[in-house]
């Protein structure tokens, strides 16, 4: 059988970070919320919510049917613009030292 839906959201969601070469502290100060919760979400201690689906999806520039659909067709359907420069680090939210 098949990944869940909260499987396949989940891997969706990392392999855009991977993508992106994003880190879930980028996304959580994209979405609102705290890398903690992002944590979260991706150890499958909570879920992700349809809306919170929504928002991950705008952020990238995919739409919610590609992240629905899982990891090859979300990262397929980022944005070049997106995309992380080979090599680069991944993108980190001032405040930190």
């Amino acid at each position: 059988m098949g990944m869940s839906l909260d499987e396949r959201v989940r891997s969706a969601i990392a392999a855009l970070l991977h993508a992106a070469g994003e880190s879930q502290a980028g996304l959580a100060a994209a979405l609102g919320v705290s890398q903690a919760q992002v944590s979260r979400r991706q150890s499958g201690a909570a879920a992700w919510s349809l809306a919170d689906c929504e928002a991950v999806a705008a952020h990238y520039g995919i739409t919610a049917h590609d992240l629905l659909a899982g990891p090859t067709r979300a990262a397929e359907a980022l944005p070049a613009e997106r995309r992380r420069v080979p090599g680069a680090r991944p993108a980190v939210v001032d405040g930190g030292s």
